[in-house]
């Protein structure tokens, strides 16, 4: 095995286990809403502490990536995931419980960021796309970490205990795979906190992110609701829309590289945004169980490649270092993941949910616009 393909694998356990860490966390937020008496406005009200602190990361991320490169701070994520996990499991009042979610919000965002810029240093390495199959591994985690979640709550062990697991599994994958992570050069490009204006370049990658995470939250959210209220599929398989867009987007992120190597980043996007338009076309004009759940694999394939091209162009911008690029990109496209669920709760209310659906369709328009009007903002960044 050459020195290359041990820093693949070794960078690829370290996107599953941020992956884990999140899904982990995620599996018991029932038992943390019966442990405090949380009604579902104050689980809500809970809940958002989780972006809110992701958010106050972005730009302190993109700053800490350029100042002490993105290994340090890969292993300084890692041992706050293996710190503030367990804690909250062992938080005893809702107000330990906040700020310790907001600092986990804080951590995640610190660990995508540096993740990332060292992903994309070895995909230089590389000479090709491979940015994608590390998301995949994430999402991959995603599954795993609710299956565990599962297993622990059907043998009652308290999320405490569970999440001691977890930081366990965090730090032994750390100590076997921080020797394989390079020390990449952080010379050239801006690399202050993130306050200022994205060029044409970052700028026109963050609206298509943008799209594609509004489209990825209202699926992640809602695929369930529509799936009841919408398809009237029986009780038993009402998870069958989440499930199948999530199967989808995990195993597309898996493929999407080869696609992307054979056909290029622009066509890539355009053929994303039209399979998001397609499918959820499809869901909204044929309702039925069978349509509705080719619509939604067809959205998860169009959503898999969104995120890991915007992550990889923006990283080649020539004006900021590829930490702050990406904490640029990822500061637009976090609106879109924020935003685009109580969007989708609005438009329900006021209409109905396929009108609310027909919105994320325009979504997967907007990108393949996107991608293809004044392409020199992409070209003459040697993006094709």
């Amino acid at each position: 095995m050459t020195l290359l393909q041990k820093r693949r694998i070794a960078l690829g356990s370290l996107f599953f286990i941020a992956g884990l860490c999140f899904a982990s966390w995620a599996s018991r937020i029932p038992d943390i809403q019966v442990k405090f008496n949380l009604s579902e406005a104050q689980l809500g009200t809970l809940l958002l502490g989780l972006p809110i602190g992701s958010l106050v990361a972005l730009p302190l991320a993109g700053w800490a990536v350029h100042r002490f490169g993105s290994r340090n701070v890969i292993l300084a994520s890692s041992a706050g995931y293996m710190t503030f996990l367990p804690l909250i499991g062992f938080s005893d009042s809702i107000f330990m419980l906040i700020p310790v979610i907001m600092v986990f919000g804080m951590i995640g965002n610190m660990m995508n960021i540096s993740l990332n810029t060292q992903a994309l240093a070895l995909e230089d390495s590389y000479g090709r796309s491979i940015l994608a199959s590390f998301h995949g591994l994430w999402s991959l985690a995603g599954f795993t970490g609710a299956g565990i979640g599962a297993g622990m709550i059907y043998f009652d062990i308290l999320p405490k205990f569970h999440y001691l697991v977890i930081a366990f599994i965090v730090a032994s994958t750390v100590f076997l795979a921080k020797s394989f992570l390079i020390n990449e050069s952080r010379a050239g490009g801006g690399g202050g906190l993130v306050l200022k204006k994205p060029d044409d370049l970052l700028l026109r990658i963050g609206l298509i992110a943008f799209l594609g995470m509004l489209a990825e939250g209202c699926m992640f959210d809602w695929s369930g609701v529509y799936f009841k209220k919408v398809v009237e599929i029986e009780p038993g398989l009402v998870a069958l829309g989440y499930v199948s867009f999530m199967g989808a987007m995990a195993s597309g992120r898996f493929v999407t590289d080869r696609i992307i190597n054979k056909i290029g980043k622009i066509k890539m996007l355009r053929f994303s945004g039209s399979l998001i338009f397609l499918g959820l076309s499809l869901s909204v004009l044929f309702p039925l169980p069978v349509a509705a759940t080719l619509g939604f694999l067809m959205v998860g394939f169009g959503v898999a490649a969104i995120i890991p091209i915007a992550y990889s162009t923006a990283g080649r911008s020539k004006l900021y270092s590829p930490g702050v690029a990406l904490a640029m990109v990822s500061t637009i496209s976090f609106f879109g993941f924020l935003l685009g669920p109580p969007l989708i709760g609005y438009i329900a209310e006021l209409f109905n949910l396929k009108a609310s659906f027909t919105l994320v369709a325009i979504t997967g328009l907007g990108i393949a616009i996107l991608s293809s009007v004044r392409l020199e903002v992409f070209t003459k960044e040697g993006i094709q």
